[in-house]
């Protein structure tokens, strides 16, 4: 630092640049585009001092240009200095001194920027050197260079040191170095420049500084300065994770950093009285709440863990391997030691499916597959696997083939594709999404990973660089990074790119044989299992920007009988089969938590599996058995489904009781662009205007076509004590609510009213809440942090309540986007602090939406009637579409066809192409005839769970449109004279929808054929004021038949079925017995009419 100091006391502003250049470039991050923007404006500041114009101009044009792209204003401003005849007009310079006391105070703030800039971590002085250091560095290189040879030799003949050694030719592809490495992307280019006068310390909080290597780590490090400027870094995509660019396997622990907190969220200051502003950090890491710490809370033995033994079944050969449907969580899918296929529906016990194994086309297998067969025909199944939206299913046999099935619902499975993919056995099976096509990946005995298109079969990818047979894959992405993590049965661990650059990562498993890898349900923290041919077996949790072992678990029988699997759920526990038990481990405490015996009769080392919300835990037992554990949650799915069933078949037919697909899902599951999904969970795009994941959805009871002899009837509930039913806390100051949304962790609302305050419940796990997510039968906290300031939008000039509100929630929960009329507020859900504001009315937003796979991107609907695309990390309005005649009040991605669809006041559809913005198609809501839509009225659109069918909501009607022809499929029209809708939406699984009335009626539809089939009359939630009408209507994130209500006073209500009930009503029949014909004529009575008629 001292000769930097004198560099800059002498002006030597080219050689003081040259030096810096050897840490830092102009572009690395915020810290530096700052210091290299001071220095140069010093520079430029003394040539006006100077009255040099002429150098001035050359330092604007060819020093200072460079920050333009990212503040044009700032820009303009520096450049209109040139007009004053003494700069020290500018009353933000007014106090410049001398070029002596200026370039003093200006290094105090560059030492400051560079002890905070985390490129100078460790450089600030020189460390004191061992004599030997530079023989230790070489020797480390030198043996780390020999363990990466594929064929080591004994004693290794080093010639060189100018290139890397090698023993012999690498079996696979060599990592590449990190100088030529294509995946070391530089941080992403920012805005955001302190401003002309800023000679005195920086007033804002330091910003968290993501590394470039922070792309897998589960928590970036966060950097900070007690008086330093660190705005936000933007919003990019991250790099890929040092363990794919420095493979090692350390000894010593991984450094634990601090999260990134709103306090540390700087704002960027701007010229000429501009309000403050930064850039957004929409995907940050997530927050917690006081008072609600998660899984960190220390549990002798949950009761949220499946430990009842609730089923018992035989599946008539040994299960090798099992999977639970991700959507209809009762499904249990069983491949066994014969090769048999099962599929089982537990709630029932009954068996839908049994296939025996046999090849579909002999004659297109390899030769040395037939002749294996017919020298020993025995086959086993080796795993099986639901694809995410469970419209496919896999097996991987012990001889070379895969076989892919459809399913259709019920007992119809088809045969989709065989391939012939390895040498020997197929060893594991997984389903993947890269470029946004649906995959297979295998891997077998033949030592390579493959990946194939999961419709027609065609190899995609060949992955080679193991040396022993590999065992296991796990497939996942972060961000838009997706990748495969193989392990082999010598004990390596490797890591894949969907390229031909070989293995990015290369260490070892504990065991060192047969291992497993699985991430938290999050897809924030890695864990493998592994047992070594002693029997010792491993559970340990990875340090993934390290390649190290973050945690190992103990409790394992010092010598396990055979290999022992696992399991994770609910981001909080793994589960193994060891010992003759079932051993439970809290992620966060290497003790074993606790062991169930399931009632005894478990094999030494029992198969698991938990189904996705994990209430449910299928375990292999002996003589070919299988177990269903239960915790309260899965106990009371079970017998619900069991009286269902046991109900609907005192009337149908063996043909009429089996259940029925959804007529949606299996359109969805017909549509070409289903082998194009974009993401590996579905995604729902709300009527509030928040794009989310949807992890971890509470299954639904399996409701069966009903026989037309039976006699339905609707559910009418009049009175409270037929549904459960909770107002949430009051807040005083709140008149009307016009916004709402639960969290995506489904334990908090968040509500907007009409004067501009936002309000949070939040429910915390008790004895009387073990789950800690929203529920009727326990009141929330009214939440608000300790400063007790309130979240409130700024507002315009009018009355607020005039004003149309909006709001989006980012995904992680951690911030939320709003807007009241006035300028948009982003405000951090853990301080409530504002974290910035931007773009001021006229015009005013009306409607937020977060692109699916871009947070940084943001779509934003007007009040005059345009809808501007907005990247939130270079500060810029990327696209302005124009296409609606009033204001927007609807905006929905789908990330399965790259569309955005927006709705408006105009009661006018539109599909725009979410790459280049353009307009495909154009429709107007069909309104009845003789009806015309009110000035006020709004029009709403959500996407269904396939992403391919979107709901409408009108105030004369719901509709279900087909997104690629924009055609209307099903429509319900609401009877003239009758009380308009309010609002709708879907619940979190798609299968139904709550729709609330201005008479404050709510009506519960099946989704599939728009039927009405509960209507909930006023009385049972509202104790007196009839004047009140539900605003806003929002779905919990995971429990299907859980919505809540936002009054117009002020009020919030959660409603749920009774727990004896466990749904709304009963499913209506389908016209002519099929849910794909409906009556065209609508009906002629009141709310919650009971036809649809379909266009």
């Amino acid at each position: 630092m001292k000769y930097f100091e004198d560099e800059v006391h002498n002006g030597n502003w080219d050689e003081v640049e040259k030096y810096l250049s050897g840490f830092t470039k102009v572009d690395d991050n915020r810290y530096s585009m700052k210091i290299f923007f001071e220095i140069r404006k010093q520079k430029y500041l003394e040539a006006l001092d100077k009255h040099d114009r002429s150098k001035a101009v050359e330092i604007l044009v060819k020093d200072l240009k460079v920050f333009s792209s990212f503040n044009e204003d700032l820009f303009k401003e520096i450049t209109q200095l040139l007009t004053l005849e003494n700069f020290r007009e500018n009353e933000q310079l007014s106090k410049y001194g001398d070029t002596k006391s200026a370039r003093a105070i200006m290094l105090v703030e560059l030492k400051k920027l560079i002890e905070a800039n985390p490129l100078f971590r460790d450089k600030l002085q020189f460390p004191n050197l061992k004599n030997s250091r530079l023989r230790t560095l070489i020797n480390q290189s030198l043996n780390w260079q020999h363990q990466l040879c594929k064929n080591p030799r004994p004693n290794p003949d080093i010639k060189t040191l100018f290139v890397d050694h090698s023993c012999g030719q690498p079996n696979g592809a060599r990592a590449p170095s990190p100088a030529s490495n294509p995946l070391l992307g530089s941080l992403p280019k920012v805005g955001g420049f302190p401003p002309l006068g800023a000679h005195g310390p920086f007033q804002p909080a330091p910003a968290p500084v993501p590394t470039p290597l922070a792309g897998w780590m589960s928590n970036p490090p966060a950097v900070s300065h007690p008086t330093v400027s660190g705005s936000a870094i933007g919003l990019g995509s991250p790099s890929i994770s040092a363990a794919l660019k420095h493979p090692r396997t350390p000894t010593n622990p991984s450094l634990d950093y601090p999260s990134a907190d709103s306090d540390h969220m700087s704002k960027r200051t701007r010229l000429m009285g501009i309000t403050d502003e930064t850039n957004l950090p929409v995907n940050v890491l997530p927050v917690s709440f006081p008072g609600h710490s998660g899984h960190n809370q220390a549990f002798s033995a949950p009761d949220d863990l499946p430990k009842t033994v609730a089923r018992t079944l035989n599946q008539g050969s040994s299960p090798m391997s099992m999977d639970f449907h991700p959507i209809q969580q009762t499904l249990l899918l069983v491949g066994t030691n014969v090769g048999d296929i099962g599929l089982w529906e537990v709630g029932s016990r009954e068996k839908l499916v049994l296939k025996n194994f046999k090849v579909w086309n002999l004659s297109a297998c390899s030769v040395s597959l037939q002749a294996a067969l017919v020298k020993d025909p025995g086959v086993s199944v080796n795993r099986v696997i639901w694809s995410p939206d469970g419209s496919l299913f896999g097996a991987a046999y012990s001889r070379h083939i895969v076989q892919i099935y459809s399913y259709h619902g019920g007992d119809d499975v088809r045969q989709n594709v065989e391939i012939d993919a390895h040498v020997g056995g197929v060893n594991d099976l997984a389903f993947s999404h890269p470029n946004k096509q649906l995959c297979v990946i295998t891997c077998g005995d033949d030592k390579t990973i493959k990946v194939w298109d999961a419709t027609t079969g065609v190899k995609k990818y060949t992955f080679e660089g193991h040396e022993a047979p590999v065992y296991s894959v796990c497939p996942h992405y972060k961000e838009n990074i997706q990748f495969i993590f193989s392990t082999a049965l010598d004990g390596k661990i490797k890591a894949w790119l969907y390229d031909n650059m070989g293995s990015r990562v290369d260490y070892e498993a504990p065991g060192r044989w047969c291992t497993t890898m699985a991430y938290s349900a999050d897809g924030t923290r890695l864990f493998s299992c592994g047992t070594s041919k002693d029997g010792e077996s491993h559970i340990v949790e990875w340090n993934e920007s390290e390649g190290a072992v973050k945690r190992a678990y103990l409790g394992f029988r010092k010598r396990s009988l055979g290999v022992v699997q696992f399991d994770t759920t609910k981001n909080r526990f793994l589960a193994a089969g060891d010992d003759f038990l079932i051993k439970y481990w809290d992620m966060d405490n290497i003790q074993l938590l606790t062991s169930v015996e399931a009632d005894g009769g478990l094999p030494a080392s029992p198969r698991i599996r938990f189904n996705k919300d994990g209430a449910l835990l299928a375990v292999s037992a002996n003589d070919n058995g299988i177990k269903i554990l239960a915790n309260s949650d899965g106990l009371r799915l079970l017998r619900t489904f069991e009286n269902l069933s046991l109900d609907a078949s005192v009337s149908r037919t063996p043909e009429a009781a089996k259940p029925t697909i959804n007529v949606l899902s299996a359109a969805a599951a017909s549509n070409v662009a289903l082998a194009e999904r974009g993401a590996h969970v579905g995604s729902i795009s709300t009527v509030n205007g928040d794009a989310r994941s949807l992890p971890d959805v509470k299954p639904r009871i399996g409701e069966e076509s009903n026989d037309k002899s039976k006699i339905w009837k609707l559910t009418e509930i009049n009175e409270a004590s037929q549904c459960r039913s909770l107002k949430l806390p009051e807040n005083m100051r709140v008149t009307k609510i016009s916004r709402l949304i639960y969290t995506n962790s489904g334990n908090a609302i968040l509500a907007l009213a009409s004067n501009a305050i936002h309000l949070l419940w939040k429910w915390q796990r008790n004895e009387r809440n073990s789950s800690g997510k929203a529920t009727a039968g326990v009141p929330p906290q009214l939440w608000q942090p300790s400063s007790g300031i309130l979240m409130t939008n700024d507002v315009a000039e009018t009355n607020p309540e005039d004003s149309v509100a909006c709001f989006a929630l980012s995904k992680n929960d951690s911030y939320v986007m709003s807007a009241s009329g006035g300028k948009i507020s982003l405000f951090n859900m853990m301080t409530f602090k504002t974290m910035t504001t931007f773009m001021p009315p006229p015009p005013a937003a009306t409607f937020l939406a977060f692109h699916p796979q871009d947070n940084n991107i943001i779509a934003i609907g007007m009040d005059d009637s345009t809808i501007q695309i907005y990247n939130v990390r270079i500060d810029e309005v990327k696209s302005k579409l124009k296409g609606h005649s009033k204001r927007i009040t609807g905006l929905a991605f789908s990330h399965v066809l790259n569309v955005l669809v927006s709705s408006g006041a105009d009661a006018q559809i539109c599909v725009w192409n979410s790459d280049g913005w353009e307009k495909q198609k154009a429709r107007y809501v069909q309104l009845p005839p003789g009806r015309t839509s009110s000035p006020q009225s709004d029009t709403r659109v959500q996407f269904h769970h396939d992403q391919i069918h979107f709901l409408v909501v009108h105030e004369t009607q719901l509709a279900i449109y087909e997104t690629t022809k924009l055609e209307c499929v099903k429509q319900w029209i609401q009877r003239e004279n009758s009380a308009p809708i309010s609002h709708a939406a879907f619940s979190c699984d798609s299968q139904l929808i709550y729709a609330s009335f201005f008479d404050a009626t709510i009506c519960v539809f099946t989704a599939s054929h728009l039927r009405l089939r509960c209507k909930i009359n006023p009385h049972a939630y509202l104790t007196s004021n009839v004047h009140v009408h539900p605003m806003v209507i929002a779905a919990h994130p995971h429990e299907p038949n859980q919505f809540a209500l936002g009054l117009s006073d002020g009020t919030v209500h959660v409603l749920e079925p009774l727990e004896s009930d466990g749904r709304w009503g009963a499913p209506p029949p389908a016209e002519n017995g099929s849910t794909s014909t409906v009556p065209a004529t609508p009906p002629s009575t009141g709310s919650g009419s009971e036809q649809p008629s379909q266009r």
